[in-house]
């Protein structure tokens, strides 16, 4: 197992000329292949963007994705991409947006590999810097399907994740082919089984939340498989969609069942700010694992000291060695094109200040 000490989530802030071209593409005035020139262009800045501000290991930002999910919407036939329930994200003050979802309407028919072009690109233009990719996990998947909309493909939603855990495979054993060595799964679906209200819904509805926790880890873990030589890491976080979110609390409700269940080396989690809760459930992390803190926030610009992330790293080695920790933000930069509300340089900036203080807190390598 590899510990990148400044790590990164994966989505950064989509340049505006890509936001243009895209539109462009869906509206017919830009061809496939002068479209591909500028996702080229986006991703190459993306990767000098990350590796001047000394980042352990890099992405390609998602650049070629609308949203974090749109590798698999994109790739595979039978998904409506915007008919599906809404879910709704919130901010600090109440301001509350509605994100219409993906819904499946049709037998899942893979038209390419998910994330082997972006893996690939990256790979070529990373020189010497370690990358990863990411991939969004079965059950963020699972809320695509719809007992109305979907029942005509799919009589029952363990068919279709049946599906999509094949599909998911298929791609790790593609990546890994490729010479992946670090893939990180995004779940932030499981939030929705550590906030309490949701968790309340879920039982007023019929479901029981550890029930469903259970299938996450199920399914989760026959995702990734058994490879050994390549790290795989689990994204938690809370939500977020332009600098909102969609569940809070602490991970006390899920922790020893992800932590001691899964069989990820590393844990990425989201801990920028109270509504994350406390380190106490570090914990339950077994002895082989490394827990990635995400203590700055992409949601906000203002920047956090280095002194402040430095008091919270000692405070969450109280549960987990301080060698078995890493620094990272709390989520993505663009989790959808849109993006959160940051500028480019105050983007740039939070990404010196993880590398920086990892630096200090680590020294220079990797363990």
């Amino acid at each position: 197992m590899t510990t990148y000490r400044a790590d990164v989530i994966g989505s950064l802030l989509r340049p505006d000329y890509l936001k243009e071209a895209r539109a462009q593409l869906e509206a017919g005035t830009l061809s496939d292949a002068e479209f591909k020139q500028v996702e080229d262009r986006a991703i190459d800045e993306a990767i000098a963007l990350q590796v001047d501000a000394g980042l352990d290991v890099i992405t390609d930002g998602e650049m070629r994705r609308y949203a974090f999910f749109g590798h698999l919407i994109d790739a595979v036939e039978g998904f409506d991409r915007l008919g599906g329930w809404a879910i709704p994200f919130k901010d600090d003050e109440g301001d509350e947006i509605v994100f219409p979802r993906p819904v499946v309407t049709g037998k899942l028919k893979p038209q390419r590999h998910l994330c082997s072009e972006e893996f690939s690109y990256l790979r070529a233009r990373a020189g010497d810097t370690a990358t990863k990719v990411t991939l969004i996990s079965a059950q963020q998947a699972a809320a695509y399907y719809d007992p109305e909309k979907s029942s005509s493909a799919y009589p029952t939603i363990d068919a279709y994740l049946a599906d999509v855990v094949d599909i998911l495979r298929a791609e790790v054993r593609e990546l890994i082919r490729l010479g992946c060595t670090y893939i990180q799964i995004d779940a932030p679906q499981y939030a929705a089984l550590l906030d309490p209200e949701i968790r309340a819904g879920y039982r007023q509805r019929g479901n029981d939340p550890d029930t469903l926790l259970d299938r996450c880890i199920e399914l989760d873990n026959a995702v990734i498989g058994d490879h050994p030589g390549i790290d795989f890491g689990i994204h938690l976080c809370r939500g977020n969609n332009q600098s909102r979110y969609y569940a809070s609390g602490g991970y006390d409700p899920i922790a020893a069942q992800v932590f001691q269940r899964t069989n990820f080396s590393h844990f990425l989690l989201e801990y920028d700010d109270a509504r994350s809760g406390g380190f106490e459930p570090l914990q339950h992390v077994p002895e082989d694992r490394t827990v990635v803190l995400g203590l700055v926030t992409t949601k906000k610009p203002e920047l956090e000291s280095a002194d402040l992330l430095k008091r919270r790293i000692e405070e969450a080695s109280q549960f987990v060695p301080l060698d078995r920790l890493a620094l990272s933000p709390q989520c993505g930069f663009a989790s959808t094109e849109e993006g959160n509300n940051l500028t480019p340089a105050e983007q740039a900036a939070k990404l010196r200040l993880v590398a920086e203080t990892a630096r200090e807190v680590w020294g220079n390598g990797n363990a």
